[in-house]
C-alpha cells in the first residue's frame, strides 16, 4: 500500500516543498563535500559518508514502521520524495510552451532538463533533448527508485536516489577521477532499471532495433530508454556530434512531444501501479 499511496501523492500533488526535501538535502551534502574531494579514493570516501548519512536513517525507519498497522501510510509519505513523475511531465510540456514564445525561451527551458549546452540548439534539437530527458528520467527518476524500494525497502530507494544525485553533480567526464566513483556506482545501479525501462517501453517487435540503437550512446544505460522512446514515437533523437538514435526517422514535432508526455505518464503510473499491486500480492 505504501507504494500505491506514494504514486497517488505524486499524481495529485507532485513534489513536496524544497525545504526538507531529501533530494535537496542530498544535493547540499554533495555540494559541501565536493571541494574536499581530491581524487578517486577521497571521492569514494565522501560518497560513502553521504550514502551512510541518508541510507541508515531510511533503513531504521523502514524497520520501525513496517510492522506497525499504519506504518504503510508513513512509508508512503517517506517514499514519495524519492521518485518523481508528475514534475517531469510538466517540465517537458513546458518546453513546448516555451518554444511557442520563441526559440530562446525554449532553449532556456530545456536547459533545466539536460546538462548539455543549449545555446546553439535548433527548435527540433530542443524537442529532441526534451524527449531524451523524458525517456532517461522514466528510468532514473521513476522505475529505478521504485524497483529498489520493492527489492530493498526505503533504504534501497534512498541509496539509489543518493547515487543518482551524486552522479548528476559529480559524475561529469571533465571532473576526471574526482567524480569517477560516483559515475561508476550510478552506472552499476542503473544496469537493470535502464534495460527494463527500454524493453518495457519499446514494442517487442522492435527489440532487435533497440539493442542496436542503445549501443550508440556513450552511457552504458541511457541508450535503452532513449532508444525505446525514439522507436516507439518513430522520431530521431540525437545529441549533435555524439550520437543519433533512429537516425532515418523525422525530427519530433509538437505533436510527438505531447504524445511522448502522454505515453510517459500512462506508462509510468501504469507500471508503478502494477508494481504496487505485485508487492501487495507477494507481501
Amino acid at each position: 500500500m505504501s507504494l500505491l499511496l506514494a504514486l497517488l501523492l505524486d499524481a495529485l500533488l507532485g513534489e513536496p516543498p524544497a525545504r526538507g526535501h531529501p533530494v535537496v538535502l542530498m544535493g547540499r551534502y554533495l555540494a559541501w563535500a565536493w571541494p574536499r574531494v581530491r581524487g578517486f579514493w577521497s571521492g569514494a570516501l565522501y560518497w560513502g559518508l553521504g550514502a551512510l548519512l541518508f541510507t541508515l536513517p531510511a533503513l531504521l525507519l523502514d524497520l520501525l514502521l513496517r510492522p506497525l498497522g499504519l506504518g504503510w501510510l508513513l512509508l508512503g509519505l517517506l517514499l514519495k520524495p524519492l521518485f518523481s513523475l508528475r514534475m517531469l511531465l510538466l517540465e517537458v510540456l513546458e518546453v513546448e510552451r516555451a518554444l511557442g514564445k520563441g526559440l530562446e525561451a525554449g532553449r532556456r527551458q530545456v536547459a533545466r532538463l539536460v546538462s548539455r549546452p543549449t545555446g546553439g540548439l535548433s527548435e527540433e534539437e530542443v524537442r529532441e533533448a526534451a524527449l531524451e530527458s523524458l525517456a532517461e528520467n522514466l528510468s532514473d527518476s521513476l522505475l529505478a527508485p521504485l524497483l529498489y524500494y520493492a527489492l530493498l525497502g526505503l533504504a534501497g530507494a534512498a541509496l539509489y536516489r543518493y547515487a543518482n544525485t551524486a552522479d548528476a553533480m559529480w559524475g561529469y567526464p571533465e571532473h576526471g577521477e574526482r567524480g569517477a566513483f560516483a559515475a561508476r556506482v550510478d552506472d552499476l545501479l542503473n544496469l537493470l532499471p535502464a534495460r527494463l525501462a527500454g524493453f518495457l517501453l519499446c514494442p517487442p517487435g522492435l527489440w532487435p532495433r533497440l539493442l542496436q540503437e542503445a549501443r550508440k550512446t556513450p552511457s552504458p544505460n541511457a541508450g535503452f530508454p532513449m532508444g525505446a522512446m525514439a522507436l516507439r514515437l518513430g522520431v530521431r533523437l540525437r545529441k549533435p556530434g555524439v550520437y543519433a538514435l533512429n537516425p532515418t526517422a523525422p525530427s519530433p514535432t509538437p505533436a510527438h512531444l505531447r504524445r511522448g508526455v502522454w505515453l510517459a505518464g500512462a506508462w509510468g503510473y501504469g507500471l508503478g501501479l502494477a508494481l504496487g499491486i505485485l508487492l501487495e500480492v507477494v507481501g
